[in-house]
């Protein structure tokens, strides 16, 4: 009985802490950091009497909270990418889906008003349910109450972070005036500035362009033109990066390219008036993907998560169930609902990973540091793509940045990158407060 009352209590909170933020006094006053704002629900106040555990849940809680709330004010306004954010939304969520649904997300954005009813009622019973597939998995021996608690208030799948991450600067982008920085999600903007700046980028050939022919096609057929980049087109035009020895040493011979994603974040964000310094930008998380046997990019990979401190290479996992789409995904045992990092080789080929270390990880992340610092200090958050490739010229380089980017279920601080996430709130709201009291107004370009 205790634990059905729990997830009843739980269950609560999450609809007044979401309304709170949605029309209530989160949306119109300041934000709360501390989360000693006496109009909060109770539920989520911090109190001198809870434990650091405690007080981190209900940090989570709150940022996910007014993250939700906050994807509706968001929702046909301007994004730095595409039209409006609800275009950014559809776009990218177009190919993922809850794992065991089958259904692409995408559906559930199109209509500000069907994504409301998906967070009022299809939300919790998703998280409930899932919650209930652990504790029968445990054979009742988890608690049902926390697992609920987590999915619901304060979720740590690589989704939800993601989606946090997207609100983070979606926000930023939009009550900032579209920062400059903003630029580099564009790949060729990317190349083109970061070698001005002489941050070591991949390579790209400079020709006007090049004609790609069919070996036997004949009569006009089989050939195509690409103008490159650098000449006023729409093609970057580059010759292919190999993986270094000691990467090809973790990969089947047929394995892709395969690289390390970073995720930097940016206390320059905060105030973009202000001079940015190199201590403002910190390395959060390292994976690296080990593309699969075949494969054309490591976009089909095992991801193994990397210590920042000491580059020793952990256990891997993927996020392949998240993109399986089809009503008969939803048949039992068809797709798994969870992953977890049980992989200590590599599948193809057995080839041990876990255990080995990352050659110079402390000046991997202090090239993308350095990099976020000079391309895009005034962006609050960077996924940087960094290749060890067999050139011996260069190295080291970075393929693209993903300011919208997601951990890849690497880990890191929850702590230091709540604290982050809870200061960019607090300054967006005060200036979605200025903006609101301005009656400024965005419109879609």
């Amino acid at each position: 009985m205790g634990q059905v009352l729990s997830v009843i209590s739980h269950t609560s909170t999450y609809y007044k802490g979401f309304l709170y933020y949605l029309f209530g006094p989160g949306r119109h006053g300041q934000y709360s950091i501390r989360g000693d704002d006496a109009k909060l629900p109770s539920a989520l106040q911090t109190r001198p009497s809870d434990s650091d555990e405690t007080k981190l849940f209900k940090q989570h809680a709150r940022v996910h909270l007014f993250s939700l709330a906050s994807a509706f004010y968001l929702y046909n306004k301007p994004h730095y990418r595409k039209g409006s954010y609800r275009d950014d939304l559809i776009d990218n969520l177009r190919n993922v889906a809850i794992p065991g649904t089958g259904l692409p997300l995408s559906l559930f954005v199109r209509s500000r008003w069907v994504a409301m009813g998906f967070l009022m009622t299809a939300y919790p019973a998703v998280s409930l349910v899932s919650s209930l597939q652990k504790w029968f998995l445990s054979k009742f021996q988890d608690s049902l109450s926390a697992e609920f608690a987590t999915r619901l208030l304060a979720p740590d799948d690589w989704f939800s972070y993601w989606r946090l991450n997207c609100n983070v600067v979606g926000l930023h982008a939009l009550l900032n005036d579209m920062p400059i920085g903003y630029g580099m999600e564009n790949k060729w903007t990317f190349l083109e500035e970061g070698d001005q700046l002489g941050v070591p980028v991949s390579p790209y050939l400079k020709t006007p362009g090049i004609v790609v022919k069919h070996r036997n096609e004949e009569g006009g057929m089989g050939i195509h033109f690409y103008k490159n980049a650098t000449d006023g087109g729409d093609w970057i035009i580059q010759k292919v990066i190999a993986n270094s020895e000691w990467v090809s040493t973790l990969l089947p011979s047929n394995a892709p390219l395969s690289t390390f994603r970073v995720i930097t974040q940016s206390r320059a964000s905060l105030d973009i008036n202000k001079k940015p310094a190199f201590a403002d930008v910190t390395a959060l998380s390292c994976v690296f993907r080990a593309g699969r046997a075949g494969a054309a990019t490591d976009h089909d990979s095992i991801l193994f998560d990397v210590d920042v401190n000491t580059g020793l290479i952990r256990g891997g996992t993927t996020n392949a169930h998240w993109y399986r789409l089809g009503l008969h995904e939803a048949l039992p045992g068809r797709c798994p609902w969870r992953s977890h990092h049980g992989y200590k080789a590599h599948p193809d080929g057995d080839i041990a990973v876990s255990g080995n270390y990352v050659p110079d990880i402390k000046g991997m992340l202090a090239l993308v540091e350095d990099a976020h610092m000079s391309m895009c200090p005034d962006v609050p958050l960077a996924g940087w793509d960094v290749v060890l490739s067999s050139d011996p010229a260069l190295p080291v380089c970075l393929l693209e940045v993903n300011l919208s980017c997601n951990f890849f279920r690497g880990s890191f601080d929850r702590k230091v990158y709540l604290d982050f996430v809870d200061e960019s709130f607090a300054r967006l709201q005060a200036q979605r407060l200025t903006a609101d009291a301005s009656g400024k107004s965005f419109k879609v370009a």
